[in-house]
């Protein structure tokens, strides 16, 4: 696969016309796929400096997200504040980054708290993302739905993660999710789309792979493993699955589509696990927030507590971490 290299600005994807036949053709070989998502944890042993930049780099692909009950705007404000400062300038200085501008990907709320984090990260280049469609259970109705994308893009979003029908997979009416998908990307405008699969309900990987080819073709910026909210949310397994999709549709049309593994991703070891995966299966390109983020609330904080340790050579509690 010829990727592009680091410097290219990425064409959105457009999406191209319904090809049943392309989301009939696919198939997956389970024990295949978990034979080789076994391996990904144990095939790069990255340690000392090259594990810290690792650890840099997956903060920077991170969705800071708050999608609680109990959220509140100076919860939000929390959040956005340590978006724009997601570690400590003495760990950054001891790093020798302290020059650098290192921010996460986007902070990721609920429609109502759009305003707070649009106003909390202005100026910063940080763009907010809101969950809609009826998240996490997308059984809204359909007008509904278009209703709340429109009034998140309105609000100041820049991207909408949004939840695809699972009864369109599960029936398998494809045309019916890529109409769906369709028209959620015509309400998004502008804004990047986010599609989520809610993976761990789509019954098998080959629904996982096939729904993932139709977001794509109907113009999916990104596509995500789970809403967080799922009994089973991203695995490798999954994972491996929806990026072998991107690597296909990618070969099949030019065009890169993003992934997001979304839910339990909780550790930083577990963030070297998935950048391995990436790396390995879909190139260096993909190693950057334009098309690679995680969807997470804990993961920041371990993070921040692995880099402290390789400065200091001591691990602090969680509780002295200021955690998104």
């Amino acid at each position: 696969m010829n990727a592009p290299v680091v410097s290219d600005i990425v064409e959105r994807n457009p999406g191209t016309a319904f090809d049943l036949g392309v989301v009939q053709a696919v198939r997956v070989n389970r024990s295949a796929v978990e034979r080789r998502a076994a391996t990904i944890p144990i095939r790069r042993t990255v340690k000392r400096e090259w594990q810290a930049a690792w650890l840099l780099r997956a903060l920077t692909c991170i969705d800071l997200t708050t999608l609680s009950g109990d959220d509140t705007p100076g919860t939000v404000r929390r959040l956005c504040a340590k978006a724009r400062q997601p570690v400590r300038q003495e760990i950054l200085a001891a790093l020798d980054m302290g020059h650098a501008d290192l921010h996460v990907g986007a902070v990721c709320v609920y429609h109502a708290l759009v305003p707070t984090a649009v106003e909390s990260l202005a100026g910063s280049g940080i763009p907010v993302a809101a969950v809609s469609t009826g998240f996490p259970a997308g059984l809204n109705p359909f007008e509904q739905r278009l209703a709340e994308i429109k009034a998140s893009v309105a609000a100041g979003a820049q991207e909408i993660d949004i939840v695809i029908s699972r009864a369109h997979v599960l029936q398998g009416d494809w045309q019916a999710l890529y109409d769906e998908i369709q028209a959620f990307r015509t309400a998004c405008g502008t804004a990047h789309m986010k599609t989520i699969l809610a993976t761990g309900e789509l019954g098998t990987l080959r629904n996982v792979a096939r729904a993932s080819m139709v977001c794509m073709q109907a113009g999916a910026d990104f596509i995500k493993t789970s809403t967080g909210k799922e009994s089973v949310n991203a695995t490798l397994p999954v994972s491996l699955v929806m990026v072998r999709a991107i690597r296909t549709f990618y070969e099949q049309t030019g065009y890169c589509v993003g992934f997001k593994p979304a839910g339990g991703i909780r550790t930083a070891k577990q963030s070297l696990d998935w950048l391995s995966l990436i790396k390995e299966e879909l190139g260096d390109r993909w190693l950057h927030a334009d098309l690679f983020r995680f969807g997470a609330s804990s993961l920041l904080g371990d993070i921040e507590r692995q880099l402290e340790h390789y400065v200091t050579g001591h691990y602090a509690s969680l509780a002295y971490q200021p955690l998104g």
